[in-house]
């Protein structure tokens, strides 16, 4: 799997919508708060032109993309954490996810009401940020408490994770995100169990109107969204939720044509897609051979036997090294052959660094 991601935001901003252009799953979806009860879940492929290149030389069996398990939950409102709408007993189902794709209405509509009465995104982001972090909260006070106990005993370890735990506690009752705090990665490591909300990397989804798809810098209401986003550093993607639900429904010709018309060279869920990759730091690898080609996705700076253990704890186990080419070379010299006679096939070992585009064989012994 590429990557998990939780889709989060007010009611009545487009969610259900969009998670249905996304993932083509019939959601629920109406003009009336909540009317999300059970959370959505999709899994979608990764579209990639060079699994489908790589795939045209090698003609195997099958092909397999890489992809990104989607799950729309029900819209929060303030005073979520105090048991207000539906409460925030469906952040669990998020909880799990890599990344969180917050989606804020950035369109005018009279026939669609919005929960708070008028549209401004900056005021939605901020009751959705602060629902999560009180949600936090709470998950760190309960186990604070226990923390402080166990460092009675002196343990270096139970001081060191109740010194996190106080910072992080200190930090959400100020109102910052616990992803704002600069944990080291042996913080985060040690906090991974309790999946905080806020650790979580976030992009916007910008509901817009249809018309303003083309320029949707024009958009006062997606203006003052980007302006929010790049201070925090967090990627915006434009959508429009009404035409990517149509193009879902559409033939590929059908989609080509309206996509045009619009002046769209791709639907939303690429963009989507890259901005996931980019705030978590991923890329891709293929493996290919006359059974399989695969895509398979780590993380930026991941060495090669971690890149094995995606495909399977074994080799990851049981690395010797790997035979590796890049797609570039593939495309240049069209066979796998070509690459071995020019000697573009590379023999590396446990501190290599995969790239994006590389095409692997990895040899290991059990």
């Amino acid at each position: 799997m590429g990557f998990a991601c939780g889709i989060v935001g007010l009611p009545n901003v487009g969610k259900s919508t969009i998670f249905k252009a996304l993932t083509a799953v019939q959601a629920n979806i109406a003009n009336f708060p909540f009317c999300t009860i059970e959370p959505n879940t999709g899994v979608v492929w990764v579209p990639d032109p060079r699994l489908t290149r790589i795939t045209e030389i090698f003609h195997p069996e099958k092909t397999t993309p890489t992809t990104i398990n989607f799950v729309d939950i029900a819209g929060l409102v303030k005073g979520a954490s105090k048991g207000e709408g539906l409460g925030n007993q469906f952040l669990a189902n998020i909880r799990e996810a890599d990344a969180i794709a917050h989606v804020v209405r950035c369109f005018e509509d009279k026939n669609v009401t919005h929960v708070s009465g008028l549209v401004d995104p900056l005021r939605d982001v901020e009751i959705i940020d602060t629902e999560l972090m009180l949600a936090d909260l709470q998950t760190v006070e309960k186990r604070w408490n226990n923390a402080q106990k166990e460092t009675r005993s002196g343990d270096k370890k139970a001081v060191a994770y109740f010194q996190v735990l106080t910072r992080i506690k200190d930090g959400l009752e100020k109102g910052t995100r616990v992803r704002s705090l600069n944990l080291s990665p042996d913080e985060k490591t040690a906090l991974a169990d309790l999946h905080l909300l806020t650790a979580k990397q976030v992009f916007y989804v910008a509901n817009v109107n249809d018309s303003d798809i083309e320029a949707p810098g024009k958009n006062p209401h997606f203006q003052k969204l980007m302006e929010y986003a790049t201070i925090e550093g967090s990627p915006v993607v434009a959508v429009s939720g009404k035409m990517e639900a149509e193009l879902a429904e559409l033939s590929d010709d059908e989609k080509g044509k309206l996509l045009q018309e619009f002046g769209m060279e791709e639907p939303a869920l690429y963009r989507v897609i890259r901005a996931g990759y980019a705030i978590l730091n991923l890329l891709t690898f293929f493996t290919a051979g006359p059974k399989e080609v695969r895509a398979w996705t780590i993380t930026q700076g991941a060495k090669a036997p971690q890149a094995a253990g995606v495909i399977h704890s074994d080799f990851e186990r049981g690395f010797i090294r790997a035979e590796i080419y890049h797609y570039d070379e593939l495309m240049q010299l069209k066979s796998e052959k070509a690459i071995h006679d020019a000697g573009k096939l590379r023999l590396e070992g446990k501190d290599y660094v995969v790239r994006d585009g590389d095409i692997v064989h990895f040899r290991f012994s059990i």
